[in-house]
């Protein structure tokens, strides 16, 4: 990783001398690294056994959200592709700061801003990731269609494969999928979304500005991006109001936020297994029985 690192850092005319490299939490699919030079302070992403554009659609996701001058994003310097025998590297700016008591109300406000810039088609033009799933992905009219169709249908179908679909799970799955027009709306906003926003991908930047990284992401329905932000908690009150403030909840976000939830509960399903069946069983059992 180190040789990889270093081409990296000739790529963007960083010849200084590396001063450390320092293991850093980076989640579980990549390795990651703080990395200070002598002109300015790093941080890497490196892996080798992930899809080559792996780090490309990271970036594209990134400058989305950095170009709505919205949210705090970290700046990108280089990424290249891996590969299966040699390692790629994504370098961005090292954000650190303090986090304030009025960090997360000012992140709120700040998502909601962003949820404002929208597009004239629900999902994305081109398949992203989520975790180490891939997210294959469409341009529609038609949001009900699309959240069933490639977010729904496509992870019942993964946990079918992967044999976590029991009969009765499995049952009433079904009917869920077939009664979703009774809650979700077929024509909210078309809202740039993050994608994946829990706890562990937004950080406190300096001043306590909040800043987004990791996401998977598309156009769709601000209440899903929501739902997903109570689903491990993470956020406070303060954030879900100030939130509110600038672009209010549907009149029906707790009967949605479950639906929304339950695309989030497969994905934990599938690549972790039984742990949260139970927590997919409330919720078919609840619209599907």
């Amino acid at each position: 990783m180190e040789a990889a690192i270093n081409h990296g850092l000739i790529q963007i005319d960083d010849h200084s001398q590396i001063k450390s490299i320092t293991n850093v939490s980076g989640g579980d699919i990549n390795q990651a690294f703080q990395v200070i030079t002598d002109k300015r302070t790093y941080f890497i992403k490196g892996n080798h056994g992930v899809s080559s554009d792996f780090f490309r659609k990271e970036v594209q996701g990134l400058t989305l959200m950095r170009e709505t001058n919205t949210v705090g994003v970290p700046e990108v310097f280089y990424y290249d592709q891996p590969t299966d025998h040699e390692d790629g590297v994504l370098i961005m700016e090292w954000v650190e700061g303090v986090n304030s008591p009025q960090t997360l109300s000012h992140l709120g406000r700040d998502l909601a801003h962003m949820h404002l810039h929208t597009s004239e088609h629900y999902g994305f033009h081109e398949d992203t990731y989520v975790g180490t799933l891939t997210q294959p992905n469409d341009l529609y009219s038609n949001w009900l269609t699309y959240y069933r169709e490639k977010r729904l249908v496509t992870q019942f179908t993964y946990a079918i494969e992967r044999g976590r679909m029991p009969k009765q799970r499995r049952e009433h799955m079904e009917k869920l999928l077939d009664r979703l027009e009774k809650w979700i709306e077929p024509h909210p906003r078309a809202s740039l979304l993050h994608g994946d926003l829990w706890s562990g991908n937004w950080l406190a930047g300096p001043d306590g500005k909040g800043y987004l990284i990791d996401p998977s992401i598309s156009y769709g329905d601000h209440a899903f991006e929501l739902a997903f932000t109570e689903l491990f908690g993470g956020f406070s009150t303060s954030f879900y109001d100030a939130y509110q403030e600038v672009f209010p909840l549907p009149a029906n976000y707790e009967d949605v936020k479950p639906l929304y939830q339950l695309y989030y509960l497969l994905i934990h399903l599938n690549i972790f297994g039984e742990t949260y069946g139970g927590s997919v069983d409330q919720i078919v059992n609840r619209y599907g029985s």
